[in-house]
């Protein structure tokens, strides 16, 4: 599954290759680079930077274009219908691009056919808070929670910002490898899943750490674990999932820039080297570290490569959580 996955996401960019037999001459039209959720939302403020550095790298105009709903579906539907001239890119995150095409029987796309990878740009990972006061324990790390959800029965509920994600299905792998009846509780995005913390509606969640980091700063929540291979440099203390004993959720999400298949291979280049400009600028850094969000440069090919991966970690979750495609 991993050869043909990895074979069809090239076939794209071979096929680009091959429509690139003319040099391409100076482009003065404007690029979109489309986006999948609304504005403000992480994905879209991560568009809205690299689209102001991309402007005067390439000396073009880039706009953004926000195609919110279904978890970015729209917006990749329209990217596959986009002509392949290099004036449409879309800044999406791996759940459009790895989990969609998982979990839907007719998503509407084909990650590996219909589109080619640009450039990896940033990666955003999840972590798991607590409200202490509801445990009543204010030092409660995710072992203690899985110890109170035992003596509490039915009250593992765990908010998670969509279903049929990432981090819905994580809920179950944490569950079973901690013997806990843990319930996932599926939100529109992290925002609301905050504010039922913080209120004590329910007492845990999964959402991304730059929603979750400054509640936690206040006090009014409290992250516990946090999905990857490291500890992340701003949060020293807090334990990976792994460290926990708990295996299945290394994967983090990422942003990456995808273009339509057939967009000349030329262009990929160019975009692939403005992209790599911006996103190591110390500028760029600067603003997504206000999002808690690290700027991860990647190649087209390692971003090919990144997508296979996270294809097949969150195939195994799919599976094992016995999820049939909707």
């Amino acid at each position: 599954m991993k050869r043909r996955f990895a074979l069809r996401a090239l076939s794209g960019l071979s096929a680009a290759a091959l429509l690139a037999t003319a040099p391409v001459h100076a482009d003065n039209r404007p690029i979109r680079m489309l986006v999948g959720y609304p504005a403000g939302g992480s994905s879209d403020v991560i568009a809205r930077h690299l689209a102001q550095g991309l402007q005067k790298e390439l000396g073009r105009n880039v706009v953004v274009e926000n195609r919110p709903g279904a978890g970015g579906q729209i917006a990749a539907q329209a990217l596959k219908a986009a002509r392949p001239d290099g004036t449409t890119l879309f800044m999406s995150n791996s759940h459009t691009v790895a989990m969609i095409p998982l979990t839907l029987r007719e998503p509407g796309f084909d990650t590996a056919k219909d589109f080619v990878p640009v450039s990896l740009v940033a990666v955003n990972p999840d972590v798991f808070v607590l409200n202490t006061d509801v445990i009543g324990n204010p030092k409660a790390g995710l072992l203690e929670f899985a110890e109170w959800v035992k003596a509490n029965p039915g009250k593992g509920n765990v908010g998670v910002p969509a279903p049929a994600s990432a981090p819905d299905f994580a809920v179950g792998v944490i569950g079973k490898a901690l013997g806990a009846d843990l319930k996932s509780v599926p939100y529109r995005g992290d925002a609301p899943i905050v504010q039922d913390v913080m209120a004590g509606q329910i007492p845990a969640a999964i959402g991304s750490v730059g929603a979750m980091l400054q509640p936690a700063k206040a006090g009014r929540l409290r992250i516990v674990a946090v999905n990857g291979t490291a500890r992340l440099p701003f949060l020293p203390d807090v334990p990976t999932y792994l460290e926990l004993g708990i295996k299945g959720y290394e994967d983090v999400i990422f942003n990456g820039v995808f273009a339509p298949a057939g967009t000349p291979a030329d262009l990929i280049d160019t975009y692939s080297a403005a992209i790599a400009k911006v996103v190591k600028s110390p500028e760029f850094a600067e603003k997504l570290a206000a999002l808690n969000i690290e700027p991860v440069f990647g190649t087209a090919s390692e971003l090919n490569a990144r997508l296979q991966a996270t294809h097949e970690a969150w195939s195994v979750m799919v599976k094992n959580a016995g999820y049939q495609p909707q």
